[in-house]
């Protein structure tokens, strides 16, 4: 049954993520977002509400420029790797409230080569934080899944099989920047970055943009064959204890992750399990990442992530596909466009029109997850 307050993904579009020095980040968000305007057979002029997120490549207001200025709300997001899953947020909850019945949601950015340069004082920490070298993700997230390989009697191994899927489902994809696949050995032999993780088990900052047009109630019917439901979106910041990025100490026994507290709101708010998921996205900063992931979202249970990737289970193919375009590993990852590329392959999924390896089965329920520094996690359950 439909309701008059529910919001439907009605058009999506996105630049390839990867590096194009011809064009500024600013371009890349001009031609997600039209290409997602022209998806849902709508002109910028009919858009009452729109949000825009990026880390480094602008003020995402400024678009209004380039696509007309008709004197839509537009609000600027920042939020780390959770910036697009926030835009998509503000502009749902604005759909809601009877802003508008139809808004725009849009992230871009166009990193620099090399890790991200992130200030110890951005974060509340003094400079004795930075000079430990814990400031650099790679040595935070190597370290993470160090401790969790080594709890749940996880090898390696698994590491490997993560980013190898990656890559193969890259390979596919025509959005993706890594398009080439690598063995799991090749991967393994890769040049060691911060141990267990090698060169090839980390994303790179990259540079991208995604963008999605929202409708409220039976105005998405009137635009779209097909609309996808935002059934539930939730975010979560960390609780007192937990192990995220920028932590300044480890806490000795169980802590509980913001990526837990927003999964299970979200499947409650919807009405759903973990199990009903037939496509998810997780958030691959890293190859541990992604473990970590499947099992904090209730996708899998802790210790099972190995069996389950050797039985092919999170293959497109598989039982629970997930992170079907090459996820972060493949794409790379552009901060303020990274949400919304898992909304726009899940959403294209659900619609069977993906651009790279479709999910057999007319896939019905989508899940994205994102995680960000220092703590904070976002989660979404889409449904046809």
């Amino acid at each position: 049954m439909r309701r008059t307050d529910d919001v439907y993904v009605v058009g999506c579009g996105m630049h390839p993520f990867g590096r194009d020095e011809s064009v500024t980040g600013m371009d890349m968000a001009e031609r997600a977002m039209r290409e997602a305007l022209a998806d849902a057979g709508v002109a910028w002029e009919d858009i009452g509400y729109a949000a825009g997120g990026s880390d480094v490549s602008g003020k995402p207001d400024t678009l209004v420029g380039r696509l007309g200025l008709t004197g839509v709300p537009f609000v600027n997001v920042q939020n780390g790797c959770a910036t697009g899953a926030s835009t998509v947020l503000t502009v749902a909850n604005a759909l809601r409230a009877g802003e508008a019945s139809l808004g725009l949601a849009v992230g871009f950015d166009k990193h620099e080569r090399g890790a991200f340069h992130v200030s110890a004082a951005r974060y509340g920490l003094g400079d004795w934080y930075a000079e430990t070298g814990m400031m650099l993700t790679t040595q935070f997230f190597a370290l993470k899944t160090q401790r969790y390989l080594y709890e749940h009697g996880i090898s390696e191994r698994a590491l490997a099989m993560v980013a190898a899927r990656a890559f193969r489902n890259g390979s596919h994809h025509p959005l993706a920047w890594r398009r080439k696949s690598l063995t799991e050995q090749e991967i393994l032999d890769s040049a060691e970055v911060s141990p267990p993780l090698t060169q090839y088990m980390f994303c790179s900052p990259g540079q991208g943009a995604a963008a999605l047009v929202l409708a409220l109630g039976d105005r998405a019917f009137d635009l779209c064959e097909q609309p996808v439901r935002l059934a539930s979106l939730a975010f979560r910041t960390r609780r007192f204890g937990s192990f995220e990025v920028f932590s300044p100490w480890l806490p000795p026994g169980p802590h509980r992750s913001p990526s837990v507290d927003a999964a299970e709101a979200v499947f409650r708010t919807a009405g759903l399990r973990p199990a009903d998921v037939q496509v998810a996205q997780l958030q691959d900063t890293d190859s541990g990442s992604e473990l970590i992931h499947l099992a904090e979202t209730g996708l899998c249970g802790h210790g099972e992530q190995e069996a389950l990737l050797a039985a092919g289970d999170t293959d497109p193919e598989g039982r629970i596909p997930v992170n079907t375009d090459g996820g972060c590993l493949a794409g790379g990852e552009p901060v303020g466009a990274s949400g919304l590329r898992q909304f726009h392959e899940v959403v294209r999924q659900l619609q069977g029109r993906a651009l790279g390896v479709q999910v057999p089965g007319a896939p019905r329920v989508g899940f994205t997850h994102v995680y960000g520094a220092p703590g904070i996690s976002a989660c979404s359950v889409l449904t046809v």
